[in-house]
């Protein structure tokens, strides 16, 4: 005879207070039911406060030590190493994480090329899906990757980062912010004030950087104003090799004066910060002869002129990553045929602040 359900989530309970955490898949293969069942006697249980809900499991209300989570209840995210932009979006995947019943592993690529290890570092730890970020300083070296992270065989989401339609890993789910949209707005904003004459200083060392290069390349010729505009680089160290100083890192000051520019937009926000003290330093006042956009807003509002910035979803790339993956997951659990990939964009969103003015009479 089939047990009731009250006598079966007794059973479940005390399963759970005995173990600290049961997956719902191992509390149906030893209980004989489906594991839907399974799932909606823990949910009940959740609901009258004996067990809390996980990912695929049931955990005690007592704390369970780190070493009972630390295997096949983890994934792990892998960023580049010295990457403030993405501190946001590890702690909002962490969050996420943590409250679907997952511990989320946090790897630092230290170098270019480094993610191959901490990858092998966080499978043999039992994680169970990857958040990857590589570096890809350029175009080469993602095209490097290609190959073995295709052959991963574990569910993965690229986060700010989509390769090309024709690479190998194109396949694979991604969360990005829209680049593109976020130069519009910047150049929208600067034109509205009155702007023709932008310098643009950028990094060119990541995928973001390269988007950003070639979006106000393209939307400046479209506006119109491509002569009247130009490209630096935002600093010695900004291009693909960050060992050596770059000489397309003009010095911002001179640019300033010889094009006659009024307005600079800065990718980064530290990078902006620096470079707005030399303009101010050299007797250019902000926003009263130059107006300046930061792009990341990061600490742009840091400085003693706050800056007016672009702002990517950065919480959001957390979240939205951690709900891909918990997708594939889920799939994975239940032994369904993998749905379609998904290439998720998050538009970015433009901070007004102190930095911008219409152009000098």
């Amino acid at each position: 005879m089939r047990e009731s359900a009250q006598k079966r989530q007794t059973r479940i309970a005390e399963v759970v207070r005995d173990r600290g955490v049961a997956r719902i898949t191992d509390l149906a293969d030893e209980l004989g039911v489906s594991v839907v069942t399974v799932r909606r006697d823990v949910e009940e249980l959740a609901r009258r406060g004996e067990v809390r809900r996980g990912h695929g499991v049931a955990r005690s209300l007592r704390p369970v030590p780190e070493e009972s989570t630390a295997g096949g209840d983890a994934v792990a995210m892998i960023v580049p190493e010295r990457n403030t932009y993405l501190t946001e979006a590890v702690q909002a995947a962490r969050e996420a994480a943590e409250k679907a019943g997952l511990r989320l592993a946090l790897h630092i690529a230290d170098d270019a090329g480094a993610e191959r290890e901490a990858v092998r570092q966080a499978l043999d730890a039992g994680a169970r899906g990857l958040l990857l970020s590589p570096h890809w300083r350029t175009q080469a070296e993602a095209d490097a990757d290609h190959s073995w992270l295709s052959g991963l065989d574990v569910p993965t989401v690229l986060v700010e980062r989509r390769p090309a339609r024709t690479s190998a890993i194109y396949p694979l789910d991604s969360v990005r912010s829209d680049h593109a949209y976020g130069v519009h707005l910047a150049l929208d904003h600067l034109a509205r004030l009155g702007h023709g004459r932008i310098v643009l200083a950028a990094r060119d060392d990541s995928p973001t950087a390269r988007v950003i290069r070639a979006e106000f390349a393209e939307q400046t010729a479209a506006r119109g104003i491509a002569e009247g505009c130009r490209t630096i680089l935002s600093s010695l160290t900004a291009g693909p090799d960050p060992r050596a100083a770059d000489p397309r890192a003009a010095d911002l000051v001179e640019v300033v004066g010889q094009s006659g520019a009024t307005a600079v937009l800065i990718h980064s926000d530290m990078d902006a910060l620096v470079l707005v003290q030399r303009l101010q330093a050299a007797g250019i006042d902000v926003p009263g002869q130059c107006s300046v956009v930061a792009y990341n807003d990061v600490v742009a509002d840091m400085g003693p002129v706050p800056l007016t910035a672009v702002a990517p979803p950065k919480t959001e790339l957390g979240r939205v990553g951690v709900d891909l993956l918990l997708r594939r997951l889920d799939m994975a659990r239940e032994g369904l045929r993998p749905g379609a990939t998904r290439h998720l964009e998050l538009l970015p969103a433009l901070v007004i602040r102190e930095s911008t003015a219409p152009p000098p009479a």
